[in-house]
């Protein structure tokens, strides 16, 4: 078969992965390349066949796996206000359920308790659970009195 046929079928089968996002269309893209390579060195039809068999074998047993399980993963990096969970705060304000003022970050936030019991004393530890908007959702680092 000639090679301009195995890239049609790789540009057809990329359209298709495009479309429905399984990572199954594009290696078998990728293996219909392969075999358009082993056609221009001058193999023949069984050879590119078993080309094409051989890259999308290994492209659907081994990386799509891996790939799947890195997509799976929650990346590594938080930013914006997504960041600021976790972090250590300091109360300015006295914090209820209902308002409050911390320190977080050099920053002066809105807070409130993530317990609606807790009333948090002004210069008591925090540490940030949630961000809601401008307002951090906050719980005491120690027990309170």
């Amino acid at each position: 078969m000639p090679w301009f046929v195995w890239l049609l079928a790789a540009g057809a089968l990329g359209v298709a992965e495009f479309f429905t996002l399984t990572l199954v269309f594009g290696l078998l893209a990728g293996a219909a390349l392969v075999a358009a390579v082993v056609a221009g060195v001058g193999v023949g039809l069984l050879g590119q066949l078993l080309a094409l068999g051989a890259a999308a074998a290994v492209g659907l047993v081994v990386v799509r796996p891996v790939a799947l399980r890195q997509m799976a993963q929650q990346p590594l990096v938080r930013e914006g206000s997504d960041a600021l969970i976790g972090k250590r705060a300091e109360v300015v304000q006295e914090v209820t359920a209902t308002r409050g003022l911390i320190k977080l970050s050099g920053e002066e936030w809105s807070a409130r308790a993530l317990d609606e019991s807790h009333v948090i004393p002004v210069g008591a530890l925090v540490d940030v659970m949630e961000i809601e908007g401008a307002t951090a959702i906050v719980y005491p680092r120690e027990l309170l009195p």
